[in-house]
């Protein structure tokens, strides 16, 4: 087997964890950042920090990933800041820096220590990585503009999928016969989803296609660039974050100008930094989760942060689902979890 098989293997785990993940939430939306921010590589947290359960993590993870989500989507539609560029760039300005306080207050980021960023690497690997990410949490929260949280939520169940088909073009895993049941089965699911949308916005889907476009090509590309490379995801976040933050900066003007630093006054430095700390400790409570859990764990937890927050949206912005879209994303969440299990394989 080739290296890059067998890092691309090893790192699958949080990619289809990732689904929850992302979403930055920072964002996911960033599921993500689905997004979390989705770490761009990850490994269990080293001996020293605390471990904490899967029973203890895992439901602070749900609450967490959650209420970024629901925040963002509060943000942008009941309070009328619309701005997802502005709302990313933000997001990503408070992770640099916060990152860079547990770095010099807590063991956190000791992993950081391992991490050598050469010019050569910034260039080749973190920079297109970056760009990737921007494009991922830039689109996937601005389709929460046109688009419901249930919704989008649906459409994100289509990123393994993304995921193995550029896999399947860049040459990097061969397809089989059980990988292409599970496609088809999540490709026909989130199918039947969309079909049954009562509120189906072209421009919408576009945009969230894109993000998932976006994000599978960089979890792709962190297989074939930083194979090998150990980073859990407040590292990454670390390493990311101003990249991102930058790239985002030289965006805004391009897209929506100074309008969203007229409206900071309506919307107060309160709200604005209660939601960049829930997205930004929701990267921390990810660090506790890989390694809380076997695989298997970790994505039926996140399929079940998924129902609940499809549930909590409907009950809470009454957006209607029909029954075809219920029996549409049942077919892909099994979809999900059969690929899971096979290991990607």
């Amino acid at each position: 087997m080739s290296q890059v098989e067998e890092a691309r293997q090893e790192q699958q785990q949080p990619v289809v964890e990732k689904a929850p993940y992302a979403e930055l939430q920072i964002e996911d939306g960033s599921d993500a950042q689905e997004a979390a921010l989705p770490p761009p590589a990850t490994s269990s947290p080293p001996n020293s920090k605390a471990k904490l359960s899967a029973t203890a993590i895992i439901p602070v993870w749900i609450v967490l990933s959650s209420g970024v989500i629901i925040y963002n989507n509060h943000l942008y539609n009941a309070l009328q800041f619309r701005y997802p560029v502005f709302l990313v760039t933000w997001h990503l300005t408070f992770a640099a820096v916060g990152t860079r306080i547990l770095q010099r207050t807590t063991n956190l980021l000791d992993g950081s220590k391992d991490v050598h960023v050469s010019k050569h690497m910034f260039l080749r690997s973190i920079l297109p990585i970056g760009l990737l990410f921007s494009g991922s949490l830039i689109l996937s929260n601005t389709a929460y503009l046109y688009l419901s949280v249930a919704y989008i939520q649906m459409l994100k169940a289509f990123t393994p999928v993304a995921i193995l088909l550029i896999s399947w073009a860049s040459r990097i895993q061969d397809p089989n016969r059980k990988l292409m049941v599970i496609v088809l089965m999540i490709s026909c699911g989130v199918a039947l989803a969309s079909h049954g949308e009562l509120h189906f916005n072209i421009y919408g889907f576009a945009v969230q296609a894109a993000a998932v476009a976006f994000e599978a090509s960089r979890l792709v590309m962190i297989q074939i660039l930083l194979h090998g490379l150990k980073m859990d995801p407040l590292v990454s976040l670390h390493y990311y974050a101003p990249v991102c933050a930058l790239i985002n900066l030289a965006v805004l003007p391009f897209t929506e100008g100074l309008a969203p630093f007229y409206d900071l006054p309506r919307i107060g430095p309160a709200i604005l930094f209660s939601n960049a700390l829930v997205a930004f400790l929701l990267n921390v409570a990810a660090v506790f989760l890989v390694g809380a859990g076997s695989g298997l764990v970790l994505t039926l937890a996140g399929v079940f942060k998924d129902i609940l927050l499809i549930t909590g949206s409907v009950l809470l912005y009454k957006a209607p689902i029909t029954p075809l879209q219920v029996f549409g994303y049942s077919v892909a969440l099994c979809g999900l979890i059969l690929f899971k299990m096979s290991g990607g394989k």
